[in-house]
């Protein structure tokens, strides 16, 4: 039996149905992140984990215990929210205890884990500071500690890294991959960020609509979407999708020359760019992104559809194109996706 198992989990509000019958199973000590674009219904899942959105229909079952119709207070989960949602009167320490106080825990015991919670997360020099002394990461760093003197069996993490800027974000995205590690804690994460969730995750859950398109580890999603959504969604840049009737000549550029009607998706890293004048395919420069490490360029291909098909090359190297410049395109032999006209995965070589 999994530690935690959604089933046939459901939400309507009003007239919009928001959680479509979610089947999910988690392991003890997983890191699962659900991750989708806006509206997906993600965070909305997991409050109904929470107990903090009701449940219309279905259950939610943790190590044992259905758990559907209980309190949020009552189900032994602990969650950090997007907002912090500190007290600004109290103390740093006041904030992580102030759940255990409630729930009358001898005092010695909370001092016990509060300590033990602000040397995990370096905070024990801010002990007796008030939030608005604190950096945002700071401050984030005191929600997370104030789930971990809980002790709970599942930490709930809902876009805890949106309100940091970059450097914070990364950041403190290594401390939490180093907390979970540390504690072995059972962990969902909810993120609209595709790179939180490739860093982070044991296994992520893409969701569209309410529905799961496809579970499965980082990679796996990365190597073998199941379809057009995911494979557009998961990697920076997202994959080249192609409609063969607009680019005809990306089958011979691929390597395919078996019948197919739909699209073909090709990673950038897998696109190579030439001089012009050679290639499978011709285009011109839209744009460069020269990022330091890596390079993108935005190409545009002579196509049957009006103004070319777009392509995105990604390379190691730097380059002196410009917008404007033509160039020849290749597409690394045996490296693409075939997708049907619904979107869904049919083949993939790779």
């Amino acid at each position: 039996m999994s530690y935690l198992e959604l089933k046939g989990v459901e939400k309507t509000f009003g007239n919009v149905r928001v959680i479509k019958g979610v089947n999910l199973q988690i392991e003890q000590g997983e890191f699962v992140v659900f991750v989708g674009p806006s509206g997906c219904g993600k965070s909305t899942l997991l409050r109904m984990i929470a107990g903090l959105t009701e449940i219309d229909s279905g259950n939610v079952v943790l190590d044992g215990r259905d758990i559907t119709n209980l309190p949020s207070s009552k189900r032994d989960l602990a969650m950090v929210f997007q907002s912090y949602a500190l007290y600004p009167h109290m103390s740093v320490a006041d904030n992580m205890s102030f759940a255990l106080r409630l729930a009358h825990v001898d005092k010695a015991e909370i001092e016990q884990k509060v300590k033990r919670a602000a040397e995990i997360l370096n905070l024990t020099q801010y002990l007796q500071r008030t939030p608005r002394e604190l950096s945002g990461g700071q401050r984030q760093r005191v929600a997370i500690g104030r789930a971990i003197v809980r002790a709970p069996k599942v930490f709930l993490f809902d876009e805890p890294l949106s309100n940091l800027d970059a450097a914070l974000r990364g950041q403190t995205r290594v401390e939490i991959a180093r907390l979970h590690r540390d504690l072995g804690a059972t962990t969902i994460y909810v993120t609209h960020d595709q790179v939180e969730a490739m860093t982070l995750a044991d296994r992520v859950v893409v969701l569209r609509d309410g529905v799961i398109e496809q579970v499965g580890a980082p990679l796996d999603l990365y190597d073998r979407p199941a379809n057009q959504f995911v494979a557009q969604f998961i990697g920076q840049p997202q994959m080249n999708i192609i409609d063969t009737a607009a680019l005809p000549g990306v089958r011979a550029a691929v390597g395919y020359a078996g019948p197919h009607d739909g699209f073909i998706g090709v990673r950038p890293e897998n696109v190579v760019v030439r001089p012009a004048g050679e290639g499978h395919l011709k285009g011109r420069v839209e744009l460069v992104e020269s990022l330091g490490s890596n390079t993108l360029i935005h190409a545009s291909v002579d196509g049957a559809a009006a103004g070319g098909v777009p392509i995105i090359a990604a390379q190691n190297a730097r380059t002196e194109l410009h917008a404007g410049d033509a160039v020849g395109l290749d597409i690394v032999p045996a490296s693409f996706h075939l997708f049907n006209r619904q979107g869904q995965a049919v083949a993939r070589m790779q």
